[in-house]
């Protein structure tokens, strides 16, 4: 019987000493050409950070649209239950107040809405209702572009939406969420 000697063992082996180098050249090669996915979010345009204490100010009750969602999605607008279908409706009646009503703002310019949530409010909830709240501005910009231009706000020139936007300002407070289920 033929005795297998160290030397024929080598011949058998791969050498793989250049393998961890090829492993390392494919990682860095499909990092640099993978593209990552953005999260996509609400833009919101938040105040400068200041060091000074806030200026406290009443607001007239009646300048103030709270919406308030619960855990169990619920909405609370202005002491009234609401379901979202109807939010935008009452938003732009809130802020436009066409009859001059005694509850509602005074004017665009004064009118601020109040939107605060649960912790165990559903993303989806929220995210609609902040929808509705941009939709009803949205609509209340097209239609005063209609009248006073005779176009469409989103074809208006930069300086009529400045206008519009300075009439009717898309002022939205957001308050620091509740504890889950402290709003029911």
């Amino acid at each position: 019987m033929a005795r297998i000697s160290a030397k024929d063992r080598m011949d058998n082996e791969i050498n793989a000493g250049s393998m961890a180098d090829i492993a390392f050249l494919l990682l860095i090669f499909f990092l640099v050409t993978t593209t990552m996915a953005e999260d996509k979010g609400i833009l919101v345009k938040l105040p400068p950070w200041s060091d000074e204490k806030p200026d406290i100010t009443r607001l007239k009750e009646r300048n103030v649209f709270s919406v308030l969602v619960n855990a169990s999605n619920q909405l609370l607008v202005r002491g009234e239950p609401t379901e979202i279908d109807n939010l935008r409706e009452r938003t732009k009646e809130f802020i436009s107040n066409p009859q001059r009503l005694t509850n509602l703002s005074e004017n665009p310019r004064k009118a601020i809405i109040s939107l605060k949530n649960d912790r165990g409010t559903s993303y989806e909830t929220y995210l609609s209702v902040y929808n509705e709240l941009q939709g009803a501005y949205a609509e209340l910009r097209h239609d005063e572009a209609l009248k006073r231009y005779g176009k469409a706000y989103d074809v208006c020139s930069v300086s009529e939406r400045k206008a519009i936007r300075n009439d009717i300002p898309l002022i939205l407070s957001e308050a620091e969420p509740t504890s889950f289920g402290e709003e029911n």
